[in-house]
């Protein structure tokens, strides 16, 4: 094991990935935890932090988790693990025990369910939003949008199971593209 660029402290490695996991929503936390670790603090290389992306995204479990612990056995072993997963989990564990603890007092007012048919209609958006970019990029290949659409029709429409739809479409999506680069050839 290559001795960490400079020494780093328990309570500083919480500090960071407690920020991290409290601060952040969504995707992007590998990224935040590269800006930390190696740019702004230098704990790691950039090399060092590839490789525990490579190892943390082919082990079973959150991405983010496997990058915890990676970082902080890197750093300053079994200890460094465990005090970059309590920080990463341990802020978010707290907000929502807070937010759930706030909602039984809110739910009662009367602008609630407005709020909250607002956001699920926000949600809903994005959603939309998400599948429209997907199919723009499938219709660039009428064998993709063909198997976008099987794929919409099969799951949202007519509620087969997920697994099924992926396993045929996908099989027929992989001789699709196949045969076209068999005839781009």
């Amino acid at each position: 094991m290559n001795p960490p660029l400079q020494r780093v402290s328990v309570p500083a490695l919480f500090s960071v990935f407690f920020r991290i996991g409290l601060f952040s929503f969504g995707g992007g936390l590998s990224g935040w935890v590269y800006r930390e670790v190696v740019v702004q603090r230098g704990w790691l290389t950039e090399d060092e932090f590839l490789s525990g992306m490579a190892v943390s995204q082919i082990l079973p479990g959150a991405n983010i988790a496997n990058l915890g612990v990676y970082v902080g056995q890197k750093l300053i072993g079994p200890v460094g693990s465990a005090a970059a997963l309590l920080g990463l989990f341990s802020g978010p564990f707290f907000a929502v025990i807070g937010l759930a603890s706030v909602y039984h007092v809110v739910k009662t007012l009367p602008f609630a369910d407005a709020a909250l048919d607002g956001v699920a209609a926000s949600a809903i958006g994005l959603l939309l939003m998400v599948v429209a970019k997907g199919a723009q990029r499938a219709a660039r290949h009428l064998a993709t949008l063909a198997a976008f659409v099987a794929t919409f029709v099969a799951v949202g429409l007519l509620h087969w199971p997920l697994l099924a739809v992926v396993a045929v479409v996908g099989a027929l999506s992989v001789g699709a593209a196949w045969m076209r680069h068999s005839a781009d050839a």
